[in-house]
């Protein structure tokens, strides 16, 4: 049996945008996990991202779909709102027109060192989500804003005290693909589980639960210089609400009669 481990990738890379978005305490999210905010997938025609995007449309108040392939991206945006009615989705092919009021935004492009979004455009105070390999945002564009929070994609914490060579990763943490076929097999369910590009979302929800009937973790949320601190949280918070208040200052000031 065979898996890409893309369902769990998926799973995993809003895990731990969800818990970033909780920890860094700025954008509204109700008691049962809702983003009282806008949402954004850069690479949303992908397998991964049209994956996330189907979790996004239910966890946010409204959701851009970008991608420069407008067929799927008009499909998916289709599909989403007859699986979910109330649902808010727009589509653009490039993320520029509403970088500027998203909170949280995952890329899971192919870009391979192309640029596939200006940061300096972005949010403050905005989660993003590096899903690609390789990533989608460089160490360079990052340390641009402080007051943005990019993290990779939610690696897993496995259950136990596992004996594995060095993929590059803390001890007994693993990436989400990999995680992916360790849950299977514990769970003993031997076929294919992921396979292609198509990934579907009772598959991404089944991965999940079972991970955390197995023991799976969220391990440490990670950026590119390593592991988030709770003192990078703070002062990535304290750089975004000062952005903020400068921003409200300045638009206050404009309004003003001369």
């Amino acid at each position: 049996p065979v898996t890409t481990g893309n369902s769990y990738s998926a799973s995993g890379a809003l895990w731990a945008a969800h818990e970033a978005v909780r920890r860094l305490g700025i954008a509204e999210v109700d008691d049962d996990g809702t983003l009282r905010g806008k949402a954004m997938v850069v690479g949303a025609s992908g397998a991964i991202g049209s994956a996330c995007a189907r979790l996004l449309a239910l966890a946010s108040d409204e959701l851009w779909l970008v991608s420069p392939e407008t067929a799927k991206l008009l499909q998916l945006k289709q599909d989403i709102e007859r699986d979910h009615p109330r649902a808010i989705v727009h589509v653009a092919t490039n993320p520029s027109a509403a970088l500027a009021e998203v909170d949280v935004i995952v890329t899971a492009t192919s870009a391979a060192g192309h640029k596939v979004l200006d940061i300096m455009r972005v949010k403050p105070g905005c989660v993003i989500t590096d899903v690609a390999r390789p990533l989608d945002m460089s160490a360079d564009d990052i340390a641009k804003r402080p007051d943005v929070l990019v993290i990779e994609s939610g690696e897993v914490e496995l259950p136990g005290e596992p004996r594995m060579k060095s993929i590059g990763l803390p001890d007994r943490v693993a990436y989400a693909c990999l995680a992916e076929t360790i849950v299977l097999a514990l769970e003993g369910r031997y076929e294919n589980f992921t396979v292609g590009r198509s990934i579907t979302w009772p598959k991404v929800k089944e991965i999940y639960r079972l991970g955390l009937k197995h023991g799976m973790k969220l391990a440490t949320i990670s950026g590119v210089n390593g592991p988030y601190t709770d003192d990078d949280f703070d002062r990535v918070r304290s750089a975004a609400l000062a952005a903020r208040a400068a921003a409200a200052g300045t638009g206050a000031k404009s309004m003003e009669p001369t």
